[in-house]
């Protein structure tokens, strides 16, 4: 059966970076979807590797054409979606698809797939932490800054609706219950 592994979370959980180490230790059994975005790239992204990114029209256009999965706008003007495309290239390698989707297009993809996909929000310890987190990253500004605590808020409301709650204290205790997680849910052929 082709399997789909959702990671949601607020900016600043360790989403990515949980992610990125599942990746890197089953390489053979996983692959990263990579969305589409309206936004720009940060310093160091790379259009086709962190992003598809693409302009309004072009983002536009593939929503007219039906090309995504699920897209949902995520910040005022700045979408994101799942391009059909991505998930079928990864299950013709034989793979489990991993995303790393904000918790409306988690949901959106969790409906759409059920038993076929594992949601897990990944939340971090506390808000406090997650300002912390979110200062020291500091690609914010004071006004983003704040957006994004706000919408953290939000996001965490939705966390009762995956199946799989993980809190990221202990890095290293996070990577080895999200692979516990993933290779339980690989191994089951229900």
């Amino acid at each position: 059966m082709n399997k789909l592994i959702i990671f949601s979370a607020p900016s600043g959980s360790g989403k990515t970076t949980v992610v990125n180490h599942l990746l890197e230790t089953m390489s053979n059994k996983l692959a990263f979807s990579i969305s589409a975005t309206t936004r720009s790239p940060r310093p160091g992204e790379t259009s086709g590797k962190e992003y598809h990114f693409l302009k309004l029209e072009d983002f536009q256009s593939k929503i007219n054409n039906n090309e995504f999965l699920e897209f949902e706008e995520v910040y005022a003007g700045i979408l994101y979606g799942t391009l059909y495309s991505e998930v079928e290239k990864i299950w013709a390698e034989g793979k489990a698809v991993v995303f790393d989707v904000d918790v409306k297009g988690g949901l959106a993809l969790k409906r759409r797939f059920e038993k076929q996909a594992l949601a897990v929000f990944l939340r971090p310890p506390s808000v406090e932490i997650l300002l912390e987190r979110l200062t020291k990253r500091s690609t914010e500004v004071e006004h983003q800054l704040k957006e994004r605590i706000d919408k953290a808020n939000y996001e965490l409301s939705f966390e009762s609706q995956y199946d799989v709650i993980v809190v990221n204290d202990v890095l290293e205790d996070t990577f080895k219950t999200c692979e516990e997680l993933v290779l339980n849910f690989l191994d089951n052929n229900g």
